[in-house]
């Protein structure tokens, strides 16, 4: 009871601490709202540079790290400032907060998330090229098996392999303009870019996204209705195995999970990757270490129920390293969770995450299921 009691209470005062660092910033930003204003207004490159970017970025990184900024004039009155985690998907809960934290200033819109725009209004140049209406256009790629999967190929008239990387890049910039961030990030599934001969399937004109991935919503919503429970209860397999250096690995993962046919209503994967000090273990944790890591796992899974939609698949350690997993039906709260587990257990370990949408748990696909 003791250990979960101080849970609860270190989770309220990392709360608290959020809720000040957003007051905090407020307050900041309205002792120097007017001067803002007014440098948005005139939108000088050397000015806005000076005295708004390198003022903001600093305040931004006091709340969370890994929000961004984009500034312009709303209308002729009012300075927009959109907050972005520029594509990085743990970030999305803290801008969204942040925004939602912030007091009414006139001649001020806070916005979360880069917005949609009108297609006849996005053009990228990038690359010596152009992202529009245009010159792209696309279809939808049918996968055997994955039937709800959403994997969008965009066709430019100009793509070559050797610019693979800039087109891609420039294509996901087009898409968080067109279809808006949170939606770009949300419901594609994969996302790729081809030449128009070698399209597969008959295409379609960019204006029409929209509609289509409306349309494709729709069909999959009947997986929000899906939840998981009693996972307790669960069957459980336990894999062995060692790297090529002989160190031994060790993986106990929910066999019930991994043969489930519902997978796709759980799309989001959390990968936490937890670096210990294994040298005179063979590389698993030390006992303290493994005590550690046990309550880091406790604690996850006192927030993370099944009930509410968040699944724990396993865990794999070796090699200095333990791994685990979780799939969700939403990825706002594990970000918020596992924020304050990197926080709490800063000074003992190096913690990395990543979440990501992976519908069928293809990144599983290693352990044979």
């Amino acid at each position: 009871m003791s250990f979960f009691k101080k849970l609860f209470e270190k989770k309220q005062q990392q709360v608290q601490n959020n809720q000040n660092r957003y007051a905090e910033f407020w307050q900041w930003f309205q002792q120097h709202q007017q001067h803002f204003h007014r440098v948005v207004d005139e939108m000088n490159q050397d000015t806005i540079q000076r005295d708004f970017f390198d003022q903001l970025s600093p305040e931004l990184e006091k709340v969370h790290v890994g929000i961004f900024f984009l500034t312009g004039m709303y209308d002729q009155e009012t300075a927009e400032l959109i907050l972005t985690p520029d594509g990085v998907i743990s970030n999305i809960i803290f801008v969204e907060e942040l925004v939602a934290a912030a007091p009414e200033i006139a001649g001020w819109k806070f916005t979360a998330l880069k917005p949609a725009s009108d297609i006849h209004q996005t053009s990228i140049a990038m690359h010596c090229h152009e992202f529009s209406q245009e010159t792209l256009s696309f279809y939808l790629r049918d996968h055997d098996g994955y039937p709800d999967e959403i994997d969008l190929v965009v066709v430019h008239d100009q793509y070559n392999e050797e610019q693979k990387a800039e087109f891609l890049q420039a294509v996901y910039i087009f898409l968080d303009n067109y279809l808006g961030e949170y939606d770009s990030i949300t419901k594609l599934d994969q996302v790729s870019v081809r030449c128009r001969q070698d399209a597969e399937k008959e295409l379609m004109p960019m204006e029409s996204l929209k509609n289509i991935l409306i349309l494709k919503t729709s069909e999959i919503s009947r997986l929000d209705k899906v939840i998981r429970t009693n996972t307790d209860e669960d069957e459980y397999i336990s894999l062995q195995g060692e790297t090529n250096e002989g160190l031994p690995l060790i993986a106990v993962l929910n066999s019930t999970l991994l043969d489930w046919d519902q997978k796709a209503s759980h799309p989001w994967m959390m990968i936490i990757e937890i670096t210990y000090h294994g040298q005179n273990s063979s590389g698993m944790p030390p006992s303290k270490q493994y005590e550690q890591l046990e309550h880091i796992e406790q604690a996850l899974l006192a927030e993370l129920k099944d009930v509410d939609g968040y699944l724990n698949i396993g865990r794999e350690t070796g090699n200095h390293l333990r791994t685990m997993y979780f799939a969700a039906k939403d990825f706002r709260k594990p970000s918020k969770v596992i924020d304050q587990i990197i926080e709490k257990y800063s000074n003992d370990f190096e913690i990395e995450v990543s979440i990501f949408k992976d519908k069928y748990w293809r990144c599983l696909n290693k352990f044979g299921r």
